[in-house]
């Protein structure tokens, strides 16, 4: 590092770099934290879990066993050393318990009155908290892998499903019932995330190798399909075109700002691309096996490739023309 910040102190190395490589160090070096613990609730594998967004205090769990547990993160004995209390659990015993693993939770984006929770029992059920009962149960012919509601929608209460229907379902919580669906993949639906940045704006991955990019008001099918070769003919003709992987894509999440999408599949590789564009940066990152969860860290700031788009102007893709109106370059940070 001290090489690196050298080189930026002479001109040689640009600023990008330097705040990569802080990055890198960062997300090397971290460790769990040896004064805070979870109480243990699952007795088997914790697939999923959320933070709600509105104060940062309770956390949702997920398990393997079918369990639900919703944690309290406040430290309210004011100890150094504390465990984080389990405050309820939609246990064995409960009558509303899911049958199988439970593969996603999450938290309603404006309160915690409300979770959803979807499992391998072919449900997604919507939760009064408060109550411990499920406000309503959409039920499905396949198996669920995912569901995600979108962060900043106000026109539309719209959760998306992904399950093992390769049709991407939307159910609305207003009517109770499934809205319509999104017909493109040819796979199981292995992970769903709406844009925190446009309320109507899906991307989906499927085990079919795509991701693909929707507008949900719209039914002329997905808007763009993400190509890790930008267009260009593949160099290999093991190498299929108009595919975001070599094999299924387990896993996608957007940064903090909408602007970027990262994803990541069995071909053991994770990759960065341009939103607006459906463009592949380049960044290449090597992924562990088996891994289908992503989560993005805004505390770590942006990694600047806004700013290595804007010199290759030349060799840029157009912006899509659906985004320009709430595109801006005030968004940059200078």
């Amino acid at each position: 590092m001290l090489a690196l910040l050298a080189a930026r102190q002479s001109g040689c190395n640009e600023p990008l770099r330097v705040r990569r490589a802080e990055s890198t160090r960062r997300v090397l070096n971290l460790e769990l934290n040896k004064d805070r613990d979870v109480q243990r609730i699952h007795g088997s594998g914790v697939n999923t879990l959320d933070i709600d967004p509105v104060e940062g205090k309770y956390m949702l769990s997920g398990g393997s066993d079918g369990v639900v547990a919703i944690y309290d993160l406040e430290n309210a004995t004011k100890r150094l050393q504390y465990t984080c209390k389990a405050i309820c659990t939609v246990g064995r015993s409960h009558g509303h318990v899911h049958k199988f693993s439970v593969e996603t939770v999450q938290w309603y984006p404006c309160d915690t009155g409300m979770f959803t929770s979807s499992s391998f029992d072919k449900t997604l059920k919507i939760w009064d908290t408060n109550r411990l009962l499920p406000a309503e149960v959409f039920t499905f012919e396949g198996t669920v892998y995912c569901h995600h509601m979108s962060p900043v929608a106000t026109k539309h209460c719209l959760i998306a499903v992904g399950t093992k229907n390769p049709k991407v379902q939307l159910c609305d919580l207003k009517s109770g019932s499934c809205t319509h669906i999104l017909q493109g993949h040819r796979g199981e639906v292995l992970s769903v995330r709406w844009s925190p940045r446009h309320e109507h704006i899906l991307v989906t991955a499927s085990a079919d190798s795509k991701v693909r990019v929707w507008d949900v008001r719209k039914a002329s099918g997905s808007l763009i399909v993400l190509d890790q070769h930008n267009g260009e003919i593949a160099k290999s003709s093991s190498e299929a075109a108009n595919t975001a992987h070599n094999g299924r894509v387990n896993g996608l999440c957007f940064t903090s700002d909408g602007l970027h999408l990262l994803t990541i599949g069995t071909d053991d590789r994770m990759r960065l691309w341009n939103s607006s564009t459906g463009h592949n940066t380049l960044e290449l990152y090597s992924g562990g096996s088996d891994v289908n969860i992503l989560a993005w860290i805004p505390d770590l700031g942006r990694t600047g490739v806004e700013n290595d788009e804007s010199k290759g102007s030349e060799t840029r893709t157009p912006q899509n023309c659906v985004f320009q109106d709430e595109w801006s370059s005030s968004d940059d940070e200078n």
